[in-house]
């Protein structure tokens, strides 16, 4: 399993490449995605910063449930412009998230996919990104808010 982001693709075509085992069928979602950063994608952490201010952009990476600003649509970075999500109902596509709101978009693929997998006695391989990994984590360790952050 992996999402629609290249890095992520890439990372699972190594791992099976490497392991012999290229011919195993992928599944790619959006789901698995790395966490949308909203009017931030596109930014350097010092664009950023001096856009919106250290402590600010501070809040918005650390904090389990603050969103940073949504991205416009006429933004060059908002998936609204992105064919891979062109199947998608546009109101289900976020426009920023913080880690509980992506924890909310990675549960369904978790319960409906790969869990039934995982119980099923199949080995499976998430080659995904740090906060939608983590937010999986956090579900499946049962982690806290405040200490998965």
């Amino acid at each position: 399993y992996t999402s629609l982001l290249t890095r992520a693709i890439k990372t699972l075509h190594y791992a099976l490449e490497e392991s012999g085992q290229l011919w195993i069928p992928e599944t790619k979602t959006w789901r698995l995605n790395e966490r949308h950063y909203g009017a931030l994608q596109g930014l350097n952490k010092k664009a950023t910063a001096e856009k919106y201010g250290d402590e600010q952009v501070h809040i918005w990476r650390r904090s389990y449930d603050v969103l940073p600003p949504a991205i416009d649509d006429d933004n060059k970075y908002s998936q609204a412009h992105d064919r891979r999500y062109a199947n998608l109902d546009p109101h289900i596509v976020p426009k920023a998230e913080n880690l509980h709101v992506c924890l909310d978009r990675v549960m369904p693929f978790w319960e409906d996919h790969i869990a039934p997998d995982l119980l099923d006695g199949k080995n499976v391989i998430i080659a995904a990104h740090g906060n939608s990994l983590r937010a999986l984590t956090k579900y499946i360790e049962n982690i806290s808010d405040d200490d998965i952050m």
